[in-house]
């Protein structure tokens, strides 16, 4: 045990390709060791067992990974987005490229030592794992830096050529993603004993992590007329954009078709619980005391001092249908209702998503109440409570102990129903069995879309350097598409990253500084009426004030003219009353659709490498 131990940590001690002569001096395998492994399954299932200790996604997903974007206020932003933070090749930390050792590390023990030895659906599976990890890291890098180096080799310490090799084209890496990733589908098993607990890699995980990345850099090749790594026009030698949405349809059709999975009754469960639902949930995490530890994502939502205190908008309200299937008519004022109202007669999810009338929760001496809108956590006045354990005690204590669903059902039904639009294979029958299950669920009537929803046009078309731009495609529907971005947020929203990781393939980071459809750049919160602004209004049966005589306080925001990060002001809204606008100036330019190789690498690479290039405008 401790011969296995060793080398599992001797591989995962190793850190950054570029820096590799920094550690490569000491061989970090046990050579004996590394002459025997992987040579029996429990060792292949022990070995991937440490990607997944170290690997899985935690609970800080949803804590950070969706609070810098559009839709949801916050009183900080990452460095990344803030304006006048000097965000240059010289302030980037070092790539690191441990994984692809450690992955390629494994491939070649199995090809050595496994095949002869486990059963060739063991050694298929296996090898399909790793491969799996290899693209699943390899894509993070390829969205972050665009053009990356690759291997499929274990490299060695005076291996100077692949330590200091250029990167491949985006198009070409790419390819290399997806030919694991075809392997991975073909191979990896979808059976029971690999779907224990929703924590280990089986084909479900691997077709849903294949539908999103596909169905990514399918749109983003769409969306975006270059390569921003070298400003240069896609060349098309691999996988064009339509080849793309179609591998995304098959991945997700893969999950679909087998009938495992299906949608829970029970949303609000799926992220509170302390297990996750085996019915829903394809791939995840779960915490406890005796095995993960708790976490505090509760009081990351709800203090005033320990997190960003992230806030849903205006704009992210108005998104969720009402329960007839239509739209709010935004536009039309139909907008401009008090918070103890906009509630009622909505899609289950907004209920469920921001706080709403009605909502409880159990006090520190166990009796049940309404929760108030503490203006101390919302910058908005929209409380989120998706994630919220709805006890008083993890207002205070790090106790949380609900799990991590990852990858759910619900978000491979998106990914399908967006690809076959994309496609122009969309119809009514795609339409109902994806997210006519989703809609129901949530208590709206599915209505098939013929018609576009002006404000929702117009809030992914207004003064954005890349507009929402309906496809040629025979056969796709302009409205089904900007609904289906529509239920990406009401389904979505607060999952990983995934609303900015959406911007990201639309081209449409921008909407990241410009926010409110009106052009405003600030966050737009609740609407007030002209008495709610004079004399206050009640919820849940707490008094609030407005205005520039208040204090901050659990009930009152403060208003100033001046705008400066962290105030609030009123905006004038379009028929009667005002916006609550949250003010936090961000930026974003073009170049930041890739981040730049830190200088600290450069310096490394190129002494040895003089041709390896930066990103274009960095």
């Amino acid at each position: 045990m401790k011969k296995i131990i060793n080398i599992i940590l001797g591989v995962s001690a190793v850190v950054g390709l570029a820096s590799c002569e920094k550690f490569l001096t000491r061989e970090p395998i046990n050579k004996f060791s590394a002459e025997t492994y992987f040579s029996s399954e429990s060792e292949l299932k022990m070995y991937t067992d440490g990607f997944l200790n170290s690997w899985l996604p935690d609970y800080q997903e949803p804590a950070s990974g969706d609070m810098y974007n559009d839709l949801i206020a916050s009183k900080q932003s990452t460095n990344f987005l803030v304006d006048g933070y000097d965000w240059t090749a010289a302030t980037q930390g070092e790539w690191s490229w441990a994984w692809l050792r450690r992955v390629n590390f494994m491939i070649e023990g199995m090809q050595k030592n496994a095949q002869g030895n486990v059963s060739e659906a063991v050694y298929n599976h296996y090898m399909g794992v790793a491969r799996f990890w290899r693209a699943y890291h390899a894509f993070d890098r390829l969205k972050t830096y665009g053009d990356i180096p690759w291997t499929d080799k274990y490299i060695q310490p005076d291996d100077n050529e692949t330590l200091y090799m250029n990167r491949l084209d985006r198009e070409e890496a790419f390819n290399k993603i997806v030919e694991d990733l075809k392997f991975a589908i073909a191979n990896v098993s979808g059976e029971a004993i690999y779907r224990t607990g929703q924590v280990y890699v089986n084909k479900y995980v691997v077709c849903t992590f294949a539908s999103r990345i596909f169905l990514y850099e399918a749109s983003f090749r769409s969306n975006y007329e270059k390569n921003p790594s070298t400003d240069q026009p896609w060349n098309n030698s691999y996988e064009k954009p339509a080849d793309l949405f179609q591998l995304a349809a098959d991945a997700a059709y893969e999950v679909i078709k087998d009938g495992v999975y299906s949608l829970s009754n029970d949303y609000p469960g799926l992220f509170l619980s302390n297990t996750l639902n085996a019915q829903e949930v394809i791939w995840g995490k779960t915490f406890s005391v005796e095995v993960n530890g708790r976490h505090n994502l509760t009081r990351y939502y709800y203090s005033d001092s320990m997190g960003s205190t992230p806030s849903a908008t205006k704009e992210m309200v108005n998104m969720f249908l009402k329960t007839d299937g239509t739209p709010i008519d935004v536009l039309g004022g139909e907008g401009q209702k008090s918070i103890n109202d906009e509630f009622t007669g909505r899609d289950k999810r907004l209920g469920w998503t921001v706080l709403g009338p009605g909502y409880q929760i159990t006090e520190s001496d166990g009796s049940k109440a309404v929760m108030p809108l503490e203006c101390n956590y919302s910058m908005t006045g929209y409380m989120l409570v998706k994630w919220l354990y709805p006890d008083r005690n993890h207002f205070l204590n790090s106790v949380d102990e609900n799990s991590l669903p990852a990858y759910r059902y619900a978000e491979v039904l998106l990914n399908y129903a967006e690809a076959m639009n994309e496609l122009g294979k969309m119809n009514k029958t795609v339409w109902d069995e994806t997210v006519g299950l989703l809609r129901e669920r949530a208590g709206v009537t599915n209505i098939y879309p013929t018609k576009v929803d002006e404000w929702l046009k117009e809030y992914y078309t207004k003064d954005l350097k890349r507009p929402f731009k309906p496809s040629t495609v025979s056969g796709y529907s302009e409205a089904v598409a900007l609904e289906l971005r529509r239920e990406r947020v009401a389904e979505l929203s607060l999952e990983c990253g995934l609303r900015q990781f959406d911007l990201f393939r639309y081209g449409q980071m921008d909407l990241c500084v410009r926010r409110g459809y009106n052009g405003e750049e600030a966050w737009t919160g609740m609407w007030l009426s002209d008495d709610d602004v004079a004399k206050g209004f009640k919820f849940q049966g707490k008094d609030y004030k407005i205005g520039p005589d208040q204090k901050k306080g659990s009930y009152s925001y403060p208003t100033s003219d001046s705008k400066a990060n962290g105030t609030w002001s009123l905006k004038p809204a379009e028929k009667s009353g005002y916006y609550l606008m949250f003010h936090f100036d961000l930026k974003w330019e073009d170049r930041m659709y890739v981040r730049p190789i830190s200088q600290i690498d450069l310096n490394l690479i190129h002494p040895v490498n003089p041709d390896f290039k930066q990103n274009v405008g960095w």
